[in-house]
């Protein structure tokens, strides 16, 4: 383990060194969508350097089939990555503001568009919403939410919050629901350094609007709900 530790270190270590010409080059140009790729390249070899295997189910959505709005299950730190990689077209993310303060990473997801959102309060999480609406409706980009809000403790689906929902409402986009297995047992919440292993992902069929100009969202969690909670054989 202290091995496999330290090489992992170095990995990231060199990651970090080679993005920042990138970095600098794209965010000069203003080339946002150039980080993302550089962003999925290193997403993909971080893959193989952890020596994980992922085996993809059901349709991931063409980047012209889209945007859409992707809600996934949360068990692990490596969910985000994870699909930030398997997405296909542009991809942005809301996440919690403490994440942008991650040396290099914090910039790069800054200059590519990822939201910050402020967990302490609704103001926050209204004004992500709106800025990722925008986003949406001007740039035709897809958002990554995790609606649960935070990682499970013991990998089952927790109650689903209701942001990610009014996203989709206000941008007038499907909702892509998205399982995740296997991540929880390579790197659960309080892990620093993932073990090896497998991991399923289970691109749902996207769920339209049941009740579109309701106010109400409880249809439509529903629905969602019961894809994130299943996992065909």
């Amino acid at each position: 383990m202290i091995i496999r530790t330290a090489v992992l270190l170095l990995f990231y270590a060199g990651i970090i060194l080679c993005l920042i010409p990138g970095l600098l080059f794209a965010a000069g140009l203003g080339l946002r969508e150039t980080l993302v790729r550089i962003g999925k390249w290193a997403m993909g070899a971080s893959r193989a350097v952890l020596g994980l295997r992922v085996d993809v189910f059901g349709r991931v959505p063409e980047s012209e089939d889209g945007p859409f709005v992707y809600m996934s299950n949360h068990v692990s730190l490596l969910d985000g990555p994870l699909l930030f990689r398997l997405i296909r077209g542009p991809v942005r993310v809301i996440m919690k503001t403490s994440l942008f303060r991650i040396p290099v990473v914090g910039l790069a997801m800054k200059i590519i568009g990822f939201i910050p959102v402020d967990r302490s309060g609704t103001q926050g999480g209204r004004a992500a919403v709106g800025r990722a609406a925008a986003a949406i409706k001007e740039k035709g980009c897809s958002f990554l939410i995790f609606p649960e809000g935070t990682r499970s403790l013991d990998g089952r689906l927790q109650t689903l919050r209701r942001g990610g929902f009014f996203l989709a409402r206000e941008a007038g986009v499907l909702i892509a629901p998205v399982s995740i297995e296997g991540t929880f047992e390579i790197m659960p919440k309080g892990r620093l350094v993932p073990g090896k292993g497998s991991i399923r992902v289970f691109f749902h069929p996207p769920v339209a609007d049941p009740e579109p100009g309701s106010s109400d969202f409880e249809a439509w969690m529903s629905a969602v709900r019961e894809r994130l909670s299943s996992f065909p054989a």
